[in-house]
C-alpha cells in the first residue's frame, strides 16, 4: 500500500529525488564510492555543493552580496548565532512571537542584548498573525518566524517595517518567492522542505556578519563559513546532496513561482473540506492560515483514535497534531502529491459519513 506522509519533519521528499538518492548511495555518478564515502573535499562534493548553492540563488533570486550557507545545528542553533553575530549588548532587537519556535528564538536572544516583543498572537493561542507592532526606533532588526509548524499560520505578507528583518523559514523555504533584500539573514532547517534532517541553510548579507563586534568561538562566527564556503569542517554530505536533488526537483517543477501556485491548490482543497464538514474545523484565522500546515480539530474529540486509524489504514501518515497542541495536523509541504490531499479529504468525507 502506498503510504503518504503528513508529518511536519522529517517530511515527504519527492519520489525520483529519493530514486536518485538511492542510487548515490550506491555509487555516485558512476565512480564506484557512495556519497556517503566521498571526500568533502573531493571534485565529486565540490560539484555538489557548488550546484546547491547554485541552485538557492537561482531560485529565491538571492544577490552576490549575500552568503549563502550549509550548516549544522538545525533552526535552533540559529536562534543564538544570529544575536550572537548580529546584535551588540546595548543594542535592540525585535521579536513577533506566533509560536513556540518564535519564543525559542526569542529567549535565546536574550543572552546577547536587549530584546523587545514587538507583537504576539499568545493571548489566542496563537491562532493568528499579528498586525499590529511596536518596533522600537533603535532596534536593529526584526525576527519573525514565516511559518508556524505547530499552530498552523504563516505570514502572507512581510511585517511592516522599515527595519531589517530576520527570518526562520525552516518550513516554508522554497514554498514561494521571497524579497532577500528585505532581509539581513534567511534560516532554514532542510527537513520540512528543502531535504532530511541534517543541515540547515543559512542565507546572511556578508556586511553584517561581525556588527556585534564580540568575541566569537570559530564555529559560531558567520565569518568563518562565510570565508571556508561551508567547508571549515566537515559538512553533512548527505543532507546536502539530498537537498541539492531536491531543489533541482523545484527547478523542474517551475520553480518556487509554480511551487506557490501548487501549494495555494493542495491547501485550498483541504481548507475547503474542514469548512464544508460538520465533523471538523480549522483552528486558525482563515487570513493567517499556513499553506504548508494545515491544523484542524474535531468537535468530538472522542472520535479522534477512530478518525487517527482510519487514516493509519489509507495509508495515511503523521496526521496527528503536535503533543502540544493536539487535534490534526496535514503538513503539505512541496513535494506531498496532490493524490495524498484528494486520499485525505476522501477519508474526513467517509469518516463523517461512517460517524456524523
Amino acid at each position: 500500500m502506498k503510504k503518504y506522509n503528513f508529518s511536519a519533519g522529517p517530511a515527504t521528499l519527492p519520489a525520483t529525488v529519493i530514486q536518485e538518492a538511492s542510487m548515490g548511495v550506491l555509487d555516485l555518478d558512476g565512480i564506484g564510492l557512495s556519497v556517503l564515502e566521498i571526500s568533502h573535499r573531493s571534485a565529486e562534493f565540490s560539484q555538489i555543493i557548488e550546484r546547491a548553492e547554485a541552485l538557492v540563488r537561482k531560485l529565491l533570486r538571492v544577490p552576490e552580496e549575500y552568503a549563502v550557507l550549509f550548516l549544522t545545528g538545525g533552526a535552533s542553533t540559529q536562534f543564538f548565532m544570529v544575536p550572537m553575530n548580529l546584535l551588540a549588548e546595548t543594542e535592540t532587537a525585535s521579536y513577533i512571537l506566533t509560536g513556540s519556535w518564535a519564543k525559542k528564538a526569542y529567549k535565546e536572544a536574550q543572552l546577547f542584548g536587549n530584546v523587545e516583543v514587538a507583537a504576539s498572537s499568545e493571548d489566542q493561542n496563537f491562532s493568528y498573525i499579528p498586525r499590529q507592532l511596536d518596533v522600537s526606533s533603535d532596534s536593529v532588526y526584526l525576527h519573525y518566524t514565516s511559518n508556524n509548524t505547530i499552530y498552523g499560520t504563516q505570514f502572507h505578507q512581510l511585517p511592516d517595517t522599515d527595519k531589517p528583518l530576520v527570518a526562520d523559514m525552516s518550513s516554508d523555504i522554497f514554498s514561494r518567492p521571497v524579497d532577500i533584500q528585505r532581509h539581513w539573514v534567511i534560516y532554514a532547517g532542510a527537513q520540512k522542505n528543502m531535504g532530511p534532517a541534517g543541515t540547515t541553510l543559512v542565507i546572511i548579507r556578508k556586511d553584517v556578519v561581525e556588527r556585534a563586534e564580540r568575541t566569537l568561538p570559530t564555529m559560531l562566527n558567520y565569518k568563518t563559513h562565510i570565508e571556508k564556503r561551508s567547508l571549515f569542517n566537515t559538512p553533512p554530505v548527505f543532507p546536502i546532496y539530498v537537498s541539492m536533488l531536491t531543489l533541482a526537483w523545484v527547478d523542474e517543477m517551475g520553480g518556487v513561482e509554480r511551487m506557490a501556485q501548487i501549494n495555494k491548490e493542495k491547501a485550498a482543497v483541504l481548507y475547503r473540506e474542514i469548512d464544508d464538514n460538520p465533523l471538523f474545523y480549522g483552528v486558525v484565522r482563515p487570513e493567517d492560515r499556513s499553506v504548508m500546515n494545515v491544523c484542524f480539530r474535531l468537535h468530538d474529540e472522542k472520535l479522534n483514535d477512530a478518525f487517527i486509524a482510519m487514516c493509519n489504514e489509507r495509508g495515511i501518515v503523521g496526521i496527528k497534531g503536535h503533543r502540544s497542541v493536539g487535534g490534526f495536523r496535514a503538513s503539505i509541504y512541496n513535494a506531498m502529491p496532490n493524490e495524498g490531499v484528494q486520499l485525505l479529504v476522501e477519508t474526513m468525507r467517509d469518516f463523517t459519513q461512517r460517524y456524523g
